[in-house]
């Protein structure tokens, strides 16, 4: 498996550029399906607009831990978790209580992000079914984790 299976997401574009403006994208893509799409399943198996809320609301929490544990300890192992097991309270999350979620884990790690010095980018990490990254990988895959959902997303909007 690849470092960041969404590299190729990001397309060049500086990391931070991308999750900066993710929560401004998210609102106005849900403003947009109304509370009436946005918990439709696009298809058997596939999750709602609200679901992929939730979901970036957890993998958030995930980030903002594995960003600074990797920034305070010698050679951080994160923990990865099963998103499947995680989602089965989705349906009992409001889509607004996600959006919000999201919106304030992801300003509090943008804080953080403004105070990390260039060379910390370096600073290894090791995830179990990825190999030894850095922490400019962990941004890296935060920019395209945003851009795959915002996808999905986009399409559930259409």
């Amino acid at each position: 498996m690849t470092l960041n299976p969404y590299a190729d997401l990001v397309a060049g574009r500086d990391p931070h550029a991308v999750i900066a403006e993710t929560s401004t994208r998210l609102a106005a893509l849900a403003k947009s399906m109304g509370p009436e799409k946005i918990t439709v399943n696009p298809a058997k198996g596939k999750w709602s607009a609200r679901d992929i809320l939730c979901h970036l609301a957890d993998t958030e929490i995930a980030f903002a831990f594995r960003l600074r544990q990797t920034l305070a300890e010698h050679h951080h192992v994160v923990q990865p978790f099963d998103q499947d097991l995680w989602a089965k309270s989705y349906p009992g999350i409001p889509a607004e209580a996600a959006l919000a979620a999201f919106t304030a884990l992801r300003a509090w790690n943008l804080a953080l992000l403004a105070t990390v010095p260039a060379e910390a980018c370096a600073k290894p990490v090791s995830h179990p079914e990825r190999g030894t990254m850095t922490f400019g990988t962990l941004v890296e895959t935060m920019a395209g984790h945003d851009n795959n959902h915002l996808r999905q997303l986009e399409a559930i909007a259409e």
